[in-house]
C-alpha cells in the first residue's frame, strides 16, 4: 500500500503540490491508497475534497501520535506550528504500518509538505 503524507499551512492549495510530488516520485494518484495527515487537517474541506477526488482513504492523527513516530527529517517549523516535528513523514509512515519505508522523503512546495511511504509486503520482508 502506498500512503501520501500531507502537511499544509492553513489555506494553502494542496492539489498542485501533491500532484507534483507524485509525478516527481514516478507515481500516479491511482497508485495511492491513503492520504494521511494531522487530524485537524483531515477535517478540512480542501483535504477531504482531495482525498475524495482520487478515492483515497483519509487518515488523521493527533499531533502527539505524530510526534512519537520516528522520522528521518524532523523540522522545527512543524514542531512550533502543530506540536510535532513531522506531519507528512510521520503520517505517511504511521498509515503505512510497521516496517513502512519512505519512497519520497518530505518535500515542501507552496506551503504544502508531502512525503510518500509504502508498507512492506511479506515478500519484501523475506527478500531484503
Amino acid at each position: 500500500m502506498i500512503v501520501l503524507g500531507l502537511g499544509a499551512r492553513s489555506g494553502a492549495a494542496v492539489t498542485a503540490p501533491v500532484l507534483a510530488a507524485l509525478a516527481g516520485a514516478g507515481l500516479t494518484p491511482a497508485e495511492v491508497g491513503v492520504l494521511a495527515t494531522l487530524d485537524r487537517r483531515a477535517a478540512e474541506n480542501r483535504v477531504r475534497a482531495l482525498a475524495g477526488e482520487y478515492g483515497w482513504r483519509l487518515a488523521g492523527y493527533p499531533a502527539d501520535v505524530l510526534a512519537a513516530q520516528p522520522v528521518p527529517n524532523p523540522g522545527r517549523a512543524a514542531a512550533a506550528a502543530v506540536g510535532s516535528p513531522s506531519v507528512a513523514e510521520a503520517a505517511a509512515l504511521l498509515a503505512a504500518g510497521p516496517g513502512a519505508v519512505l519512497l519520497l522523503p518530505k518535500q515542501a512546495r507552496d506551503g504544502v509538505t508531502v512525503a510518500i511511504a509504502a508498507s512492506r509486503t511479506p515478500e519484501a520482508s523475506r527478500n531484503p
